[in-house]
């Protein structure tokens, strides 16, 4: 991931409906989630699901698919990964413990 990639990853991330949308998603697996349960879920309407959906979207953190009149959307898993790697390998790695905390993870 290039670093415009990633900025426009962590600002889409920077608000709390988005972080708990990719959490959602992320937990709802590779069958993700259908935007009806996700406003459900998260007590916002549908409108404003649909602007951070579009937000993450456009960031490559997200997926979706129609299924019938449904739409499901889905956290891109190698996207989200590359962000991880870029903020571990390209911006921290001077940092002893964060080293150490990488190694031992791999």
């Amino acid at each position: 991931m290039e670093r415009p990639e990633a900025l426009a990853a962590f600002s889409a991330l920077a608000h709390e409906v988005r972080l708990d949308l990719i959490r959602r998603l992320v937990v709802a697996g590779p069958e993700g989630a259908s935007a009806g349960a996700l406003a459900n879920g998260l007590g916002i309407s549908a409108s404003r699901l649909s602007f951070h959906l579009a937000v993450l979207s456009q960031a490559g953190l997200i997926g979706s698919r129609r299924v019938s009149r449904h739409v499901i959307y889905r956290a891109d898993g190698a996207r989200i990964a590359a962000l991880l790697g870029y903020l571990m390998h390209d911006c921290c790695c001077g940092l002893p413990d964060l080293r150490a905390g990488i190694a031992a993870a791999d």
